[in-house]
């Protein structure tokens, strides 16, 4: 390209010079992770962190061993989910990561700090530096999948996610409204340029479903699933707005939640490929 600096850590161009595994960073010794998927949208509060841990509970319920890593670190909330308290262990350069009562390994910003309400006030630099040291230093074991909840957008941290860690695919979360539309298509689109694939299309809060009669209600109006699934090629799942749910989420009980409206997609994790398929 007529303007490269030739600093392929700032550019996310698939241009001729580019090593496709030039910045991907290695695990630590002791820890070997067969698929690797982010759980990813352009926009917060859509409901990746809950996508994120329904699909670790499914794979987890199938004997899958699972690991979550909470990448969105300004705002972690998985380990509220899961009930977990603990704070991570470690020695020297290594940190190993806090199990869940369904035995899933759980790293987190949360999971590091003193009280679970102390704010993290970094610089985005500082944040994608501490998401990478969560696949790098993390003594993770033998993982069969691993699910990353990514922060929402398009920035520093999820860039560095892409570049850095051989992800085998992505989820991309959306809601049924029009702006959010647009947005998925930022998603998708970022996926290409980095190359990974995207795996499927969850539309969470699709609707409400009637105590008395089970009559659906579009309470952020009609659903975009299908539409948005046909456009870009992938599966597209309806999750409902569901108060069991959320209390569920809200009671640290989350691993107890039914996961079958996610099956389509969690089919597709498990056929994606592995870490060691993709970096030939």
């Amino acid at each position: 390209m007529a303007n490269c600096t030739h600093d392929c850590s700032t550019c996310s161009s698939n241009c001729g010079t580019r090593s496709k595994q030039s910045f991907i960073k290695p695990l630590g010794k002791g820890s070997h992770v067969k698929r690797v998927i982010a759980v990813a949208s352009g926009k917060g509060g859509v409901g990746k962190s809950l996508t994120a841990s329904l699909l670790a509970v499914r794979a987890s319920a199938r004997g899958y061993r699972t690991a979550l890593l909470d990448a969105d670190v300004t705002g972690p909330s998985i380990p509220k989910m899961f009930g977990v308290h603990d704070l991570a262990t470690g020695e020297e350069n290594r940190i190993y990561p806090v199990v869940t009562e369904s035995g899933i390994k759980l790293m987190s910003m949360n999971c590091l700090l003193e009280h679970e309400d102390d704010p993290v006030v970094w610089r985005g630099s500082l944040i994608a530096g501490a998401c990478l040291q969560f696949w790098t230093d993390v003594v993770w074991g033998d993982v069969d999948i691993m699910f990353i909840d990514m922060p929402p957008g398009t920035g520093d941290v999820p860039l560095s996610v892409f570049q850095s860690i051989p992800l085998s695919g992505i989820v991309i979360v959306t809601t049924p409204q029009d702006l959010v539309e647009m947005i998925v298509g930022k998603a998708v689109n970022m996926a290409k340029l980095m190359n990974v694939p995207v795996l499927g299309l969850v539309e969470n809060m699709s609707y409400l479903k009637c105590p008395d009669c089970g009559k659906e209600i579009e309470l952020f109006g009609p659903s975009k699933a299908a539409e948005l699934g046909k456009r870009y090629g992938i599966p597209a799942v309806r999750m409902p707005l569901d108060p069991t749910l959320a209390a569920l989420a809200d009671g640290g009980k989350i691993s107890e939640a039914d996961t079958d409206p996610l099956a389509e997609i969690f089919l597709q994790a498990e056929k994606s490929r592995e870490i060691n398929d993709y970096l030939k």
